[in-house]
């Protein structure tokens, strides 16, 4: 069996065990922000947003709730990504979404040995769930952290390039919480401020392109040069049969130059 089918079937035996799971395991494992205890008179804010046409538009356009996958990307103890985290997952689910979030503690650092890793089997197939995904990083050295890049780098390229793995497409909105220490409360919900405003403004919109989107994924993902390779292959190969088909071909030239060579040489 190829190291390709190998990894498809893992992929697929853990879609299976996620689809399996019951509602306790699925609350206890991936919706911890459902959690989270308000301070005594604190009321919860996100039930009092005006979401009424986005929600309307959810009810009115899917035959099932969109699967949202949220990543964040700090393991610190009181994790101000995570929190954010656990805020727009609280927006996502009020507008009808089944959002799961990822826990990367114990996710081993990319390399070309861990794929059978229990973290990064459910890692991939969580992404293969989803419809859409929201990712939250800390801003370190001016670009997302190391743990953030490490989720994105699990999710395979051993079962084609990443661009044809992922196959997203970006929203252009997104929403910064500059000095986020300041901006929680005890209980560890988002102040009120215009940066919270618009990371509802981001959720809202992510949830409209996923609606807009997903009927057309098949279409959108349509391309020449994938087709014209099942023509020829018969599928789409992955990146490693890409290399090794590259090499074999680089050493067959050289085989024959060398023929040739010895051939002249001979006469």
């Amino acid at each position: 069996m190829s190291s390709t089918s190998t990894s498809a079937d893992r992929l697929t035996d853990n879609a299976s065990a996620l689809a399996a799971l019951s509602a306790d395991d699925v609350e206890r494992r991936y919706r911890p922000f459902r959690a989270t205890k308000n301070a005594v008179g604190e009321a919860d804010w996100v039930e009092s947003l005006e979401l009424d046409t986005v929600k309307q538009l959810v009810e009115r356009s899917q035959e099932r709730d969109l699967r949202v996958l949220v990543l964040y990307g700090s393991l610190r103890e009181r994790s101000f990504s995570r929190l954010t985290a656990f805020e727009a997952s609280r927006i996502l689910s009020l507008l009808g979404a089944d959002v799961r979030v990822f826990d990367p503690a114990g996710l081993p650092m990319k390399d070309g040995v861990s794929e059978t890793h229990a973290k990064v089997v459910e890692l991939r197939a969580l992404s293969e769930w989803s419809d859409a995904q929201m990712w939250v990083s800390p801003e370190q050295h001016g670009t997302i952290t190391a743990v953030m890049k490490n989720q994105i780098d699990w999710i395979p390229l051993s079962v084609g390039s990443l661009g044809r793995w992922m196959r997203m497409w970006t929203i252009p909105n997104q929403s910064s919480i500059p000095k986020a220490w300041t901006q929680f409360t005890s209980s560890d919900r988002l102040l009120p401020s215009s940066n919270r405003d618009r990371l509802v403004d981001v959720c809202e919109e992510l949830i409209k392109a996923t609606v807009l989107l997903r009927p057309h994924v098949d279409l959108l993902g349509d391309r020449f040069s994938e087709r014209e390779e099942r023509r020829e292959h018969g599928r789409l190969r992955t990146q490693a049969e890409v290399e090794a088909a590259k090499k074999r071909s680089e050493e067959e030239k050289v085989a024959v130059a060398e023929a040739a060579k010895r051939g002249s040489e001979v006469a």
